[in-house]
């Protein structure tokens, strides 16, 4: 059986200096120095570099689209140029319109620089980081920038260990489910509205919006503060989504669904397949019961396990042993 759904997708996010200051200020402890007017302009490309041969004049193959890194060894060799030659090098460096450039390890940026970089409108930064370890950082907090992204209906949770995405129509219980589920000990990611993203090595990672994390709205109640109310335990950051759970009123369709588990089931998220279970939601169905199984169930097939084959072969053992008691 097919149920069609629409795939959640969406372009990769534009990053410009700005968002990148924003989100990496704190990890990468970055100072703007000069070139504010420049903060707009977009990096498009994840990976830091260091533009050593530019430097020294030679422009064959410069990334020129990437943020640009000097560290010791740059910066030793700048410092042994008289100060109209350096001006030369950094005003071709900038006539590429780079999107920026940061200096590593505390070094004192030259003098002369700031004028260059505010005419040139290129945002120079300084880190006391190590160059190695900035430019490490820097490329993880691109990545995550840069990553695809989008914003779905939809309740996350970890549940067993097991990142659990529950969808479904609005008033169809997703909120109702994840209280019951954080009732019995799993934890909320994100309530009603959560953020996708994919990470660099294809995995999709859930979290919450920063107004709302650790917030859920349940009809007739209210607005729940969850840890305040169930503890810090009961609250996720971010989780990998390894299973949707789909929840739909009763149909005849329905009626129809899969009832051993054989048919492997999927949902498009980002480009990435998540194993998909459907639920029905019918007077009397326990939701919370079936979908914290659900999630014990797939935790079990990801560690090896496959209740199914081993049903089918034990059917087939007993059968077989009934045939030679009968021949």
């Amino acid at each position: 059986m097919t149920i069609q759904q629409e795939s959640i997708t969406a372009a990769s996010s534009r990053v410009t200096v700005e968002t990148f200051l924003a989100h990496g200020r704190k990890r990468l402890s970055l100072t703007l120095l000069t070139g504010r007017q420049g903060l707009g302009t977009e990096i498009p490309e994840p990976t830091p570099n260091r533009p050593g041969l530019a430097l020294t004049g030679f422009f064959d193959h410069f990334a020129h689209k990437r943020l640009q890194v000097i560290g010791l060894a740059e910066y030793a060799y700048l410092q042994g140029l008289p100060e109209a030659v350096r001006i030369a090098r950094f005003e071709a460096l900038f006539a590429t319109k780079i999107p920026c450039l940061v200096f590593t390890r505390g070094l004192t940026v030259f003098p002369e620089l700031f004028h260059l970089a505010e005419e040139a409108g290129i945002p120079v930064m300084q880190t006391p980081d190590e160059t190695k370890i900035f430019v490490h950082n820097a490329t993880f907090v691109l990545e995550e920038l840069q990553a695809p992204c989008k914003k779905v209906h939809g309740t996350m949770l970890e549940v067993a260990g097991v990142g659990v995405f529950i969808e479904g129509e609005p008033g169809v219980g997703k909120s109702e489910t994840a209280l019951g589920l954080i009732m019995r000990g799993h934890a909320l990611v994100a309530d009603d509205l959560t953020n996708f993203r994919r990470s660099a090595n294809g995995h999709i990672m859930a979290f919450a919006s920063e107004v709302t994390r650790n917030y859920m709205e349940i009809r007739g109640v209210g607005i729940l503060d969850v840890p305040a109310i169930f503890g810090v335990s009961a609250v996720r950051g971010e989780k990998q989504v390894d299973l949707v759970i789909t929840l739909m009123h009763q149909t005849k369709e329905l009626d129809n669904l899969d009832r051993t588990g054989m048919e492997e089931m999927t949902r498009d998220v980002l480009g990435m397949k998540i194993p998909q279970r459907i639920i029905s939601v019918a007077p009397g169905r326990d939701l919370v019961n079936l979908v914290e199984t659900a999630a014990r169930q797939h935790k079990h097939k990801m560690q090896g396990g496959n209740a199914v084959e081993t049903l089918d072969e034990r059917i087939k053992r007993h059968h077989a042993g009934i045939s030679r008691r009968e021949d």
